[in-house]
């Protein structure tokens, strides 16, 4: 056996064992969303007035829908919302015109300022923005989640629980029309969601999730606000830390909200991914390197290929496939959405592996059309294109 056959085999049965543990924590993941998607929800005793805050940029497939989900709540206390944009003329604020429209009743505040924090943007808008909150609750949501009628009494039953300081919500992926969105779905369904709930089971995850950031405004004061956060690449896991450091909890409510798949093309599903990838290598690197056992159907084929196609690496391929579909079918039962496209599975697992590789590679990221380098803390600087 000369010594390129041997490394071949033995990084074959490396994969082999990677894939196997892979499919053990696949197993495990299928068993537990069910059970955090089972729980009973909070409700809340009182019902404050509460400001929800938007920051907005461009006009998104469905952002009339998103919005318009916030305004249709079945929450009775007072409800702010508060919509920023850093360009006057920024297309989003028309979709807020249509809005005013269809809920002339809503309490709507728009702040249009371009200055800038730090090159967090999304940090900046909110920053602009909160001078105009008026209430004590402040309930932080991105532009492209759309949420059901109990989400705010929810979030706030949560809030009212003793010691929780911050409340956050997983999310689900709702595709836009297209090839990619639907790829990008597979994404958040079947690998960021299970692993969400897997981390927090095992004790191995401290999630903050930007989509929802809910908290009193005693508790944004007591961390200093948002403003140390505008050079984090991944602000909201930050938020998250800084609340916890503070002596307070970071509680996640058993329902999902729901997040757009945007991605139009190739190239913007890859840049989205990467962004999010090396975000997580630099903030948590233990954690980014045990992710790797999210892909035993990726490892099982380079197990298969290295050995050359060993009689012991079907088998093995299939049950990592069979694991991979059944966390998919728990997934939607659990999500309570329809099962199909089956064969986008597999294909997006190999884009996975893909991308997780390539993350380790650089750490630029392109956000919303500018290019950034990412520090070990976390840390955003402009850089030139690589």
């Amino acid at each position: 056996m000369n010594t390129t056959h041997l490394l071949a085999v033995t990084l074959a049965y490396a994969c082999a064992a990677a894939a196997a543990v892979g499919i053990g924590y696949t197993v495990l993941a299928s068993a537990l969303i069910g059970r955090f998607f089972a729980r009973p929800v909070a409700e809340p005793t009182s019902f404050p007035p509460v400001t929800i805050v938007k920051p907005l940029h461009g006009n998104e497939w469905t952002l009339l829908a998103n919005l318009s989900s916030f305004c249709e709540q079945d929450y009775p206390g007072p409800v702010q919302y508060l919509f920023g944009v850093h360009d006057p003329a920024d297309l989003a604020l028309q979709i807020v015109d249509q809005l005013r429209r269809q809920h002339p009743g809503a309490d709507m505040t728009v702040v249009a300022d371009a200055r800038l924090h730090g090159p967090n943007r999304k940090i900046s808008n909110i920053l602009n923005m909160l001078p105009q909150a008026r209430h004590d609750v402040l309930v932080f949501a991105d532009s492209d989640v759309s949420v059901g009628p109990g989400y705010l009494r929810h979030v706030i039953g949560e809030l009212q629980k003793p010691g929780v300081g911050l409340v956050t919500c997983a999310y689900r992926g709702r595709p836009d029309p297209g090839f990619w969105p639907r790829l990008s779905a597979s994404a958040t369904n079947y690998q960021f969601l299970p692993g969400v709930v897997t981390g927090l089971a095992l004790g191995l995850a401290r999630p903050c999730f930007g989509q929802t950031i809910a908290m009193r405004r005693d508790t944004y004061e007591r961390i200093g606000g948002f403003k140390p956060f505008a050079r984090h690449l991944g602000e909201d896991h930050a938020i998250g830390e800084a609340v916890r450091a503070a002596g307070e909890a970071v509680a996640i409510p058993p329902f999902p909200i729901t997040h757009a798949c945007v991605e139009a093309s190739a190239m913007q599903l890859v840049a989205h991914e990467l962004r999010w990838s090396r975000t997580i290598r630099r903030i948590d690197p233990a954690g980014h390197l045990g992710s790797a056992l999210v892909h035993p159907f990726a490892f099982a084929l380079l197990a298969l290929a290295l050995s050359g196609g060993a009689p012991w690496t079907w088998p093995l391929a299939l049950v990592a496939m069979c694991a991979r579909l059944t966390l998919k079918l728990r997934s939607d039962r659990a999500l309570r959405q329809p099962c199909r496209e089956l064969w986008l599975l597999p294909l997006w697992d190999i884009v996975s592996f893909a991308i997780f590789v390539a993350s380790f590679r650089s750490s630029r990221v392109i956000w919303r059309g500018f290019s950034f380098k990412v520090d070990g803390d976390g840390l955003l600087s402009t850089a030139p294109d690589e």
